[in-house]
């Protein structure tokens, strides 16, 4: 990369309602005097940038003054124009048929549409929705374009104070720039906006001990197959109920999970015995094109997995709240303890970054096991 070169960062502003081009330089002489010879440009005090009125011709001339001169970073300004790469669409219509409560505040049309245009995932569009009504509820009649940053602080540092988790509350900050940035096309006015620290809690995990009484304890063999799915391919809930008859692969001994978390394919290991359990399951229950369907051949219901789980873990006689999602965290660990190498679970969890999989190594037994605490050399 050239030295002399310096760096423009592109955002979006608003200001006085109307709509601008900031621009975040690093500390070059060359933009500088580029910037100040221009008139199209001032400098804004409360946002630490120089902004010109948003237009082509002004986006134009910025790409074209500083060729040469600075590296120009237009991921932020041009964010909201990406369309996410989904292959399933969505539909939302369930949002749009409730009973409306008097009293009671609902997203407008333009949010549901929006999101279903984007193709979202449908978690995280129920999640975007369940949030931003919450937040129109507390802002009730106030017109929402002209809530400010701090009354958005507030709000968020009184759900803070109740005890909102750090998860929901950055959920709730993402449903929020939702609405303002995709939805409603206004610049990111957001800047200052603080987010709070992600919490790192280890992962819960389970004996395998526990996990075979569990899948022992399954009232039968379509049960059987769920929960030794989810365990022996470290799947998460949702990619089990997506997941078709065509992504067993038994030649290859592999599970094809198509746009699971992030919209990515990837594929995992096939059990044997779990590929023994599910061809007994598919004589006896013949789904047609979901692996696991429900009564009128759709998907098997979200619901319902977590009370199979739940009614197994029960009968076994094992008293924690087992949630599915542990049994993905035990596959991984039980790998990482047999010696599997980090970056294979990596690829069979679907984890971008290696960071993510590297927590399994602080609930893993492998180092510890033959250690002996001081206490013990004592007597």
């Amino acid at each position: 990369m050239n030295e002399k070169f310096g760096h423009i960062t592109l955002k979006h502003l608003l200001l006085k309602g109307e709509k601008y081009i900031g621009l975040q330089v690093s500390n070059n002489k060359s933009i500088r005097t580029i910037i100040e010879s221009q008139k199209i440009y001032f400098w804004n005090d409360a946002f630490e940038m120089y902004a010109a009125p948003n237009n082509k011709e002004n986006l134009n001339l910025v790409f074209n003054s500083f060729k040469g001169i600075a590296w120009i970073n237009g991921a932020h300004f041009y964010e909201g124009k990406k369309i996410k790469k989904h292959t399933d669409s969505i539909q939302l219509d369930h949002y749009r048929k409730r009973v409306r409560k008097p009293g009671k505040y609902y997203v407008p049309e333009e949010f549901i549409s929006k999101l279903e245009f984007k193709r979202y995932a449908i978690n995280t569009a129920k999640t975007y929705i369940s949030c931003f009504e919450s937040f129109m509820q507390y802002f009730q009649e106030q017109n929402l374009i002209t809530i400010t940053e701090q009354e958005i602080q507030n709000y968020l540092l009184a759900l803070s104070q109740k005890g909102v988790s750090n998860s929901r509350l950055n959920q709730i900050i993402n449903s929020i720039k939702f609405y303002y940035e995709t939805v409603m096309g206004m610049p990111n006015r957001f800047y200052s906006i603080d987010r709070p620290f992600k919490e790192e809690k280890l992962p819960k995990v389970i004996s395998q001990e526990e996990v075979a009484n569990i899948i022992n304890a399954t009232n039968n063999i379509k049960h059987r197959c769920i929960l030794g799915l989810l365990y022996s391919a470290g799947l998460r809930r949702q990619e089990l109920l997506d997941l078709k008859i065509l992504d067993i692969d038994s030649k290859r001994m592999v599970i094809t999970i198509r746009q699971g978390k992030g919209r990515k394919d990837r594929v995992t290991i096939l059990s044997e015995k779990v590929l023994s359990d599910l061809r007994q399951y598919y004589k006896e229950w013949r789904p047609h094109t979901y692996l696991f369907e429900g009564k009128v051949g759709q998907k098997y219901g979200r619901s319902s997995i977590g009370k199979i789980l739940t009614r197994a873990a029960e009968k076994a006689k094992i008293h924690k709240n087992i949630t599915p999602h542990m049994l993905r965290h035990s596959f991984a660990t039980h790998l990482l303890e047999a010696g599997t190498d980090l970056r294979h679970i990596q690829t069979l969890l679907g984890h971008n970054s290696s960071k993510t999989t590297e927590i399994y190594t602080r609930v893993s037994l492998q180092h510890i096991q033959n250690l002996k605490s001081p206490f013990d050399s004592l007597f």
